[in-house]
């Protein structure tokens, strides 16, 4: 149902104002490959052509990373950063989680697409209009994605498949969930 760009980072706290960016996470720099700087990424994009494209900037914690060049080599994706010339600058990276603004997101072509971030937050009510709880992440696991909703005290989790939220209302701010059976039991 849902292609996403990125996973937004969780940072606690009130929502990010008008001037801060709101950052989703495209990556997450895993270890140094070589000797020559470059580093193996684990992907969080639906795009990583034009996400790690050279000349690219990422925001990271310490600050900026831009893409010299980046290639899959087998199953990863190995990119090299400007200014990072050897192994030893390279294992300072590791963990480093690589953002992107959502304002630098294009418009989904596809009406079920969704970024991250504009599920995050919404309400999840039940088909009879009973309220759930908040969306408060998505999971990105093998099996697909999948909604974290805030139930009381307790995290409910959701698969994000049409038969299951048959509906999402940016524009009203929730979705419906329509829970097969023992999905909610809370016991």
């Amino acid at each position: 149902m849902a292609r996403v760009a990125g996973q937004r980072r969780n940072v606690p706290g009130p929502a990010p104002s008008k001037k801060e960016p709101d950052l989703i996470v495209v990556g997450r720099i895993g270890r140094p490959q070589g000797i020559k700087g470059e580093v193996t990424v684990e992907v969080r994009t639906d795009d990583p052509d034009d996400r790690f494209a050279p000349g690219r900037v990422l925001t990271t914690e310490t600050g900026p990373l831009t893409v010299e060049s980046s290639r899959m080599q087998g199953k990863y994706l190995v990119v090299a950063f400007q200014g990072v010339h050897d192994r030893n600058q390279a294992e300072l990276l590791r963990d480093t989680m690589l953002q992107i603004d959502t304002a630098d997101l294009p418009p989904l072509a596809e009406e079920d697409e969704y970024y991250d971030t504009q599920l995050i937050g919404l309400a999840a009510q039940l088909t009879d209009g009973a309220e759930l709880g908040q969306v408060t992440d998505v999971l990105h696991l093998p099996g697909g994605d999948t909604l974290v909703v805030q139930h009381g005290e307790r995290e409910v989790l959701v698969p994000f498949v049409k038969a299951i939220v048959p509906s999402v209302d940016l524009a009203s701010g929730h979705l419906v969930v329509d829970p097969p059976e023992g999905l909610l039991d809370l016991a």
